[in-house]
């Protein structure tokens, strides 16, 4: 589960970093009957401000007041939906860096002296992570260990345990 918002990676215009540190805060500017909103992120490196366009020159009837609400209150929650959302990262050209920002909720260490253990791995929110890592954090093991016990048939799933996951899935790990 999230833990905070993802650092947006995009090059900053003032300095060489690439990395923007979200909070949350929106700008919204209407004009006569059309409204532009945008959520502001700071250059971690040189604290430059750019903003992430949401909405862009929509006519304000057409906007859910429950969205312009929740903009006008800065909702951190409104952030990290948009921020996941892939047509705001398509139009702005960002991607998100989730290091650090998630957590592991294993629901005890209970599980861990037991010989074969089913486990559901279900995401709180759509966050790319690598499933040795998630693994080798929920049941104690070092990532190499987790690698040997793959290869071995030890370890198994339905999808595959390389690469990056963001989906729920299940494994069975057989001591």
């Amino acid at each position: 589960m999230p833990t905070c918002l993802p650092l947006v990676l995009r090059r900053c215009h003032a300095c060489p970093s690439e990395r923007f540190r979200t909070s949350g805060r929106f700008r919204v500017n209407a004009h006569h009957k059309l409204i532009d909103a945008w959520l502001l992120a700071l250059c971690t490196a040189c604290g430059e401000t750019t903003k992430l366009t949401v909405m862009e020159r929509m006519h304000v009837r057409s906007v859910r007041p429950e969205l312009l609400d929740r903009l006008h209150d800065n909702d951190p929650g409104l952030a990290a939906e948009l921020l996941q959302d892939p047509v705001v990262r398509r139009r702005n050209r960002i991607a998100l860096d989730w290091d650090d920002a998630w957590r592991l909720d294993t629901g005890g260490p209970d599980h861990l002296d037991r010989e074969v253990i089913d486990v559901s791995v279900r995401f709180a929110a759509r966050i790319p992570v690598r499933p040795v890592r998630l693994i080798s954090e929920g049941c104690a093991l070092s990532r190499a260990e987790v690698e040997r016990l793959i290869a071995a048939g030890r370890l198994v799933s339905a999808v595959r345990l390389s690469g990056k996951l963001s989906g729920d899935f299940t494994f069975t790990l057989k001591r």
